[in-house]
């Protein structure tokens, strides 16, 4: 059987007990209906993570007994900043979860001329959380200790202004070459368009702004699956994925 692992912003002490706070107790007594004395796995975000055993699980308080902490890492050597425009219904979801899985290090959804989406104030708020807290569940179910950064939506040229990284793509269906440069770098921005792609007066701006083209290939790609397909790929040439 599957120890869970779950997720908390208390500190973990080990050797220690505890009581959870609600989200991560609601959690374990509802959703997975667990029970005293079973196992489960906690990490705070901080790298690493506890094993741990439930003391009390009811209604109104969840308890549980810390072990030592493990020095666990399953972080990539290559950290990825994916500025995505925002799109619409459950994709952006989609490629928040999957994204994390992936091992993305920052995630920034942006507003670009084609992006249909429009947030603001309270709305925006309410989306970030829940974008934060669909990243928390991915980390959850792929292993990952250290959750990625998610901002609020933003605008495309102050991302562009703002990021930093060793090298930085920008990915649309018109490129006629891709950055297969060496030596290894440690760090890249990604940058990808709504549906319908980035205008070309975005894609000049990003040029401009030190942004090379990186292509996919030959067929159009849809909005949720071209930046799940790109960071793959630079996992697998720059970071952890592949063969070894």
């Amino acid at each position: 059987m599957r120890i869970p692992r779950i997720y908390t912003a208390q500190t973990l002490t080990p050797g220690t007990s505890m009581p959870l706070d609600a989200g991560p107790s609601q959690h374990i007594a509802r959703a997975l209906r667990m029970q005293a004395g079973d196992a489960l796995v906690l990490f705070d975000g901080t790298g690493g993570d506890f094993p741990a055993e439930l003391l009390q699980v009811s209604r109104k308080e969840v308890v549980v007994k810390l072990g030592e902490r493990r020095k666990k890492e399953t972080e990539s050597p290559l950290a990825i900043h994916l500025g995505i425009a925002i799109s619409r219904g459950d994709r952006m979801d989609w490629v928040v979860q999957k994204a994390t899985e992936l091992g993305v290090t920052a995630l920034s959804p942006l507003f670009t001329e084609r992006t249909e989406v429009r947030l603001r104030g309270e709305r925006a708020d309410k989306k970030l959380r829940h974008w934060q807290q669909i990243a928390v569940s991915a980390c959850e179910q792929c292993g990952r200790n250290r959750l990625p950064g998610i901002s609020g939506p933003g605008n495309l040229e102050q991302w562009l202004d703002n990021t930093r990284a060793e090298r930085k793509l920008v990915l649309h269906h018109r490129a006629q070459t891709d950055d297969a440069a060496t030596p290894a770098p440690h760090s890249i921005a990604l940058l990808v368009g709504p549906e319908g792609g980035l205008s070309e007066a975005e894609i000049a701006t990003a040029e401009r702004a030190g942004y090379r083209a990186m292509s996919l290939g030959p067929r159009v790609l849809r909005t949720e699956t071209a930046p799940l397909a790109a960071l793959a790929i630079l996992q697998s040439r720059w970071g952890d994925m592949g063969p070894r």
